[in-house]
């Protein structure tokens, strides 16, 4: 008997096995709600060698990678995106005839400018000049333009900055030759946010050539310091170079990679082909199927 009850237990056990199984929609090999892991793509960060680096997601509003981002730095020429962001909230008269005056700020630290003193340009040419080909006496042209001339210019380049919320970022002069023009990488993708707002600045930091009339007549021509301006490859709506030796070389970029907007800051870059050949490694990075998944 005692056998027989047995194996009639047995016999059902398996039989509640076997309808467990065949029941939709039930899993027994995970408890409650769990979920199978998913497959992470092994995808190495981009090989960034600038000292300092950010590429910002426009569209998240979260850094997709960083590099000492919050590290205090010169950053050169990048302050002409300043400059021109205060000459332009001033309202100005863009075809107005503005005098390239006296001034060390040309020549300093080894600087050349193909503007002489004395030359005439109309303030929306300076404006090109500096944003595109980063000539320091344009950039001082338009602050000593500016009302209340080069001080009041650079307070309103302090001002803004603190309106943007870049809390380490500090500006001296007008051009970006002062080595006591320092801020951030996390704070510069907050100035080139703002300067995308500028069409004038999107059209003339992206234009590849310029050309204007010198002295006799002679036409000056000058070429967009950014390479990458001229490049199929690259959709850029923003762009700014900088160097001088305490800051390396220095570019900022709004761009576009893969129809997503991007901000790119690169800082104290050592080697003529550092600061673009890390660019050009961002974006092949970016155009990978699997960079998003590495937000810092």
């Amino acid at each position: 008997m005692e056998n027989r009850l047995w194996m009639l237990m047995l016999f059902g056990c398996a039989l509640t096995a076997q309808v467990a199984q065949a029941e939709p929609g039930r899993s027994h090999s995970l408890p409650g709600n769990v979920l199978p892991a998913p497959k992470i793509s092994k995808v190495s960060l981009p090989q960034v060698r600038s000292h300092i680096a950010l590429i910002f997601d426009e569209e998240t509003q979260r850094p997709l990678f960083n590099k000492n981002a919050d590290t205090v730095a010169p950053i050169a020429s990048i302050t002409k995106l300043m400059t021109a962001m205060v000459v332009l909230d001033a309202q100005l008269p863009m075809d107005e005839a503005v005098c390239v005056a006296e001034d060390d700020s040309g020549t300093r630290k080894r600087s050349r400018s193909r503007l002489s003193i004395g030359m005439t340009f109309t303030r929306s040419e300076l404006l090109k000049m500096a944003l595109m080909a980063s000539e320091n006496r344009a950039a001082l042209a338009l602050a000593q333009s500016y009302p209340g001339g080069t001080a009041a210019a650079v307070a309103a380049m302090n001002a803004k900055a603190l309106e943007l919320g870049m809390q380490n970022t500090r500006f001296y002069d007008p051009t970006g030759l002062s080595r006591d023009n320092v801020s951030t990488a996390n704070d510069l993708v907050k100035m080139v946010s703002a300067a995308q707002g500028y069409a004038l600045i999107q059209q003339y930091s992206t234009a590849e050539t310029l050309s204007v009339d010198g002295l006799g007549g002679r036409e000056l021509r000058f070429s967009n310091t950014n390479p990458l301006v001229r490049s199929t490859s690259w959709d850029i709506g923003v762009s700014k170079t900088g160097f001088i030796s305490e800051a390396g070389l220095c570019l900022v970029m709004e761009a576009k990679i893969n129809q997503r907007p991007v901000i790119i800051v690169l800082l104290n870059s050592w080697g003529k082909r550092t600061r673009i050949g890390d660019a050009n490694r961002i974006r092949k990075w970016m155009e990978s199927a699997y960079a998003l998944e590495h937000r810092t």
